[in-house]
């Protein structure tokens, strides 16, 4: 279980993410909805540790994350695999050396500077990139590839560092909605087959109703909704977005991006990320 108790986060006079408790179950697929600016990144990011946070801590298992240094807070950040929405690949390597990257917690800097890998590394990436229908394209640059390849590149990365929980910011929020139902669909995939915890922010509320059993809602900083999708009423969802004269709820019953009838009313967001 992923535990995060009173996490809070402080830019000066500012604060980003306040007094979040969370209790995440592995396995789980979590939606992170909210407007732009209502700390989602950040939670993505003090989960990772990629930034620490001013108060609170962070459990896995038991074991306290908010304290690891060194190798220890290297080894976590493997077993909690980030993908972002703008794919961080190596546009000049190719798409099986841009995978193998994900090794680096593991094998150490050097070998990936040199792509010294081994036969079971390079087999790892070959069939994680076999997985995302994407085992041609191993030895083409990464830049040659479209936007939603080069995200599913970012997941098979992600992968290769057989980790305990993906965390996915706004992975879909730079894409068209064919490339953006493929990679939730990824997600889904390894969250389902895998037992991999995924948590995933996300820019649309149809995206976060499809594909996630649990929706976290921030505002501010702070979890004002934590449930079902189904239990996501219009008064939740003005809590959630509707502050400071926020996007007005569209109550037509459209057609979503995803592909799915939708049975709730879709709500209209800026696409920025938190």
């Amino acid at each position: 279980m992923l535990k995060l108790s009173a996490v809070t986060k402080r830019f000066g006079s500012s604060i980003a993410v306040n007094g979040i408790d969370l209790d995440i179950d592995k396995g789980q697929i979590i939606g992170v909805i909210g407007r732009s600016g209502a700390g989602k990144s950040t939670l993505l990011r003090i989960i990772n540790r990629l930034i620490d946070p001013s108060e609170g801590t962070i459990e896995f298992d038991g074991k306290r994350v908010s304290e690891l240094r060194g190798r220890d807070l290297r080894l976590w950040r493997a077993r909690c695999a980030m993908i972002f929405q703008q794919f961080n690949l190596v546009n000049r390597l190719d798409v099986l050396t841009n995978v193998l990257v994900g090794r680096v917690a593991s094998s150490g800097t050097l070998p990936i500077l040199f792509k010294q890998f081994s036969a079971e590394e390079r087999t790892m990436a070959a069939k994680a990139l076999d997985r995302l229908n994407l085992l041609p394209h191993a030895l083409q640059r990464a830049d040659t590839l479209s936007g939603g390849q080069q995200q599913r590149v970012a997941i098979a990365r992600a992968l290769v560092q057989m980790p305990d929980i993906v965390l996915a910011d706004e992975p879909i929020a730079s894409l068209d909605p064919h490339n953006a139902r493929l990679v939730m669909e990824a997600l889904k995939t390894i969250n389902r087959e895998d037992g991999i915890t995924v948590i995933c922010n996300l820019h649309t509320l149809d995206a976060a109703r499809t594909y996630c059993t649990r929706i976290i809602g921030l505002a501010k900083g702070s979890v004002v909704f934590d449930g079902a999708p189904e239990a996501l009423t219009n008064d939740i969802l003005q809590r959630i977005y509707g502050e400071d004269g926020g996007a007005p709820v569209d109550e037509r019953l459209t057609s979503g991006q995803f592909g799915r009838p939708q049975t709730h009313p879709v709500w209209t967001e800026p696409l920025a990320t938190a």
